[in-house]
């Protein structure tokens, strides 16, 4: 306990940037030797910075009342010194010094944490794909994580529970702050995170400092819906910075939500469509953890199914018939642009300059719906940017 109040002490001045925190940690070697530096140096040290007055005050009191505070609101604390505080978190930069934590952490290292994220702006399109990644990965052995905001994160997280699994979700609140149907069946089921204590005042860059732990915690994000500017985009960065992989849901190339996660694609991103296709990734690290699941869907209520209608002789006695409408079957679906490609794709392993100069379509318009072929298995994509289509064009 003696060790805690020192790390909670420091957690008081919440505003302090990680940055600082990280810095006062290196030189002193612990909050214990923090709090007993001299008078005035730990300003020397840093500069004049937000919080920093907070820990010149060295006020135990409100460590003490944290502590209490937690104990009463069934609050774990965990700081980095603890076996419990994942070493995935700790290779971060600037890693929380304490968790706050309702639930039961898993042991994170062991686990293929997946981030599912995206503006709270969701369409329907993205609603439905969030719960069904989320949903696959739990069913796949994979854990979730999520920031358990409205939109893409809730969905994300709302799939996971409806399968079974185990979520994470990451706040960028003090627990008490974070009410709701969704955090308690969080916390039931995986556990809440949060590295401000009890009473914390909300600060608008808390939700920016805490997609630097949810990624953390993850071995990879995958990006559902993200407009142009979003902050997803942030958090994708982040991301990758810490060297997690990137994946992403491709959308309608003139959809608004899309227009992040289809730049994120031209960067590199890699487009999913399933839970599974985020976890084939990682099969190699955690062999006994994932396995495939199939390509399943989160519950839903079923739809009135129509009678079923009496085949024909005339629908399958001609093979030609046969033909044209397995074609029409392929076809099904294609946006009026997708058709354009296809169209022109008259030879294998044709350039993607050719195809562009053939459609008549804009490079960004055909690089963004050859990537939704490709997802439908109409087109293969081959070295030096050249893509064969596979469907034979009658």
């Amino acid at each position: 306990m003696s060790a805690i109040k020192y790390w909670l002490w420091m957690s008081t001045a919440a505003k302090l940037p990680p940055r600082v925190k990280a810095e006062l940690l290196k030189h002193y070697g612990g909050p214990e030797n923090i709090y007993n530096a001299p008078k005035g140096e730990l300003k020397r040290l840093v500069g004049e910075c937000e919080g920093i007055d907070i820990l010149e005050k060295r006020d135990m009191a409100k460590a003490l009342r944290i502590i209490e505070k937690c104990n009463s609101q069934g609050i774990d604390i965990i700081t980095v010194q603890d076996a419990a505080y994942p070493d995935r978190l700790k290779n971060i930069y600037s890693p929380p010094s304490v968790l706050y934590v309702k639930g039961k952490l898993p042991a994170v290292d062991d686990e293929a944490a997946i981030a599912i994220i995206g503006t709270r702006s969701a369409s329907p399109y993205g609603i439905k794909m969030a719960k069904k990644l989320g949903y696959e990965i739990a069913k796949s052995g994979g854990v979730v994580v999520s920031g358990l905001t409205k939109g893409i994160d809730a969905a994300g997280a709302e799939g996971a529970l409806m399968a079974g699994g185990c979520c994470i979700g990451v706040l960028g609140v003090p627990h008490e702050l974070a009410k709701g149907k969704l955090y308690d069946e969080v916390a039931a089921r995986g556990a809440l995170v949060s590295e401000y204590p009890p009473d914390t005042e909300p600060y608008k860059a808390f939700f920016r400092a805490r997609n630097r732990i949810a990624a953390g915690l993850s071995v990879g994000v995958a990006v559902v819906e993200a407009p142009a500017g979003s902050n997803t985009r942030l958090f994708a960065a982040e991301a990758a910075e810490q060297g997690k992989e990137i994946f992403a849901v491709p959308g309608n190339a003139d959809a608004a939500n899309s227009v992040g996660t289809n730049e994120l694609l031209k960067e590199g991103a890699k487009p999913v469509t399933s839970g599974w296709d985020v976890l084939a990734e990682f099969q190699r690290i955690f062999p006994h953890k994932l396995k495939n699941a199939g390509n399943l869907s989160a519950p839903v209520k079923p739809a009135e199914e129509p009678a079923p209608q009496k085949a024909t002789k005339k629908d399958i006695d001609n093979k030609k018939n046969a033909e044209y409408i397995d074609l029409k079957k392929q076809l099904e679906g294609f946006s009026e642009s997708q058709l354009k490609i296809a169209a022109v794709m008259e030879a294998p392993s044709m350039h993607v300059d050719d195809i562009i100069e053939k459609s008549g379509l804009s490079s960004a318009k055909v690089l963004a719906e050859l990537t939704l072929m490709q997802l439908k298995g109409c087109v293969t994509q081959e070295k030096g940017k050249r893509f064969t289509l596979n469907i034979k064009m009658k």
